[in-house]
């Protein structure tokens, strides 16, 4: 894949989180308080501004890759599982934290 084409789809995702952000607190948010990073930008993929930070304190890292397979063949697993309830995945490596793994609408539900 071509480094722009790379650029492109990663940028599609944060506009994804950065719309689902300000929908999700509309109207307290406007679109000059969530704003995307640039390419090559360190910190945050969403910049958030002061009055965002106190509605979502939380700091936003996508990655829209294919190597990301095996944690959504885990997560369907959990969802085949599930039956009617929410699927969650629950990942842990040797001498990290586990982490939870929830689907993006979800999350912006239980933040709201």
């Amino acid at each position: 894949m071509k480094q722009s084409s790379r650029r492109k789809k990663g940028k599609l995702l944060q506009n994804l989180v950065r719309e689902k952000i300000l929908k999700t607190f509309r109207p307290h948010l406007k679109k000059k308080d969530v704003d995307v990073a640039s390419t090559g930008e360190t910190g945050p993929d969403i910049k958030l501004s002061r009055i965002a930070k106190r509605l979502v304190p939380y700091s936003f890292e996508t990655k829209n890759q294919e190597k990301l397979k095996t944690i959504y063949d885990w997560f369907n697993q959990s969802a085949r599982n599930s039956g009617k309830l929410e699927p969650v995945l629950v990942l842990k490596q040797n001498g990290r934290k586990p982490l939870i793994c929830i689907e993006l609408d979800l999350f912006f539900d239980l933040i709201k």
